[in-house]
């Protein structure tokens, strides 16, 4: 039985939910076709019945093949990551987090407009936290 999806992705699982999030529900052959010849397809098959068990994925096994599709969202998986980092990494400082964020590269204007509007939302109490 498949797990809560608490489990942070490794970065070979996080591989796979991107294309799962960017093609959506896929068969383990469409996912296969998504990498280069250096992935065998029973390595890609073991890992999606490995996120399957952690609970990273779902699996629809009423079809031949069987579909599988993210069970959070990238968004979702996102937060879940950035919360883990904040409290490992940072201290639980949101602010040292985006300062070393905004120093370590060069942010677009159109970056820094939208970072700027969050800000406003956020004091405004209309923002997520």
């Amino acid at each position: 039985m498949a797990r809560k999806a608490s489990a942070k992705p490794t970065n070979s699982e996080h591989v796979i939910l991107r294309v799962l999030w960017e093609k959506g529900p896929s068969t383990v052959r469409q996912v296969h076709q998504t990498f280069g010849p250096d992935v065998g397809y029973t390595t890609v098959l073991k890992m999606l019945q490995i996120m399957h068990g952690k609970g990273l994925v779902a699996r629809d096994e009423s079809q031949r093949p069987q579909v599988y599709r993210a069970i959070q969202s990238e968004e979702q998986t996102q937060r879940q990551i950035v919360r883990g980092l904040l409290d490992r990494v940072f201290g639980g400082s949101a602010k040292t987090l985006v300062m070393q964020a905004l120093s370590s590269q060069k942010a677009s204007a159109a970056d820094l407009s939208e970072i700027r509007q969050l800000l406003d939302e956020l004091e405004e109490g209309k923002g997520k936290p």
